[in-house]
């Protein structure tokens, strides 16, 4: 399956919306958007994983680089997701520390408008 990738805006916030597969081969198109918009000084992101059926590593460490990215602008990014399958990977990785992890994106934006 390809991947989707769409973006709207919530008052300040820019949502990522992501569908589909995130793995080796679909991988580039996320990181290409997700720095489009953190070039574009959208520094507080919100994606929307709740499309998304399958991410190996190769998402994960795209997830972390943009996060680092733009923490080092002052900005946060915030995951929503409430598949079992896709929240295993951030548990497995102890990566559900490192992400604040949202079953929807109305609570990711409102949380992130706090």
């Amino acid at each position: 399956m390809d991947l989707e990738i769409t973006t709207s805006r919530s008052g300040v916030r820019t949502v990522v919306h992501v569908s589909g597969e995130i793995d080796v081969y679909t991988v580039p198109a996320l990181r290409d958007r997700l720095d489009a918009e953190i070039e574009r000084g959208n520094h507080d992101l919100v994606v929307d994983l709740g499309g998304v059926t399958f991410m190996d590593s190769t998402g994960l460490g795209v997830l972390v680089g943009r996060l680092k990215l733009i923490r080092g602008f002052g900005g946060s990014m915030r995951l929503v997701s409430d598949h079992d399958r896709v929240l295993k990977v951030f548990t497995i990785t102890g990566l559900d520390k490192v992400f604040e992890i949202f079953p929807t994106v109305d609570e990711a934006v409102a949380t992130a408008a706090g």
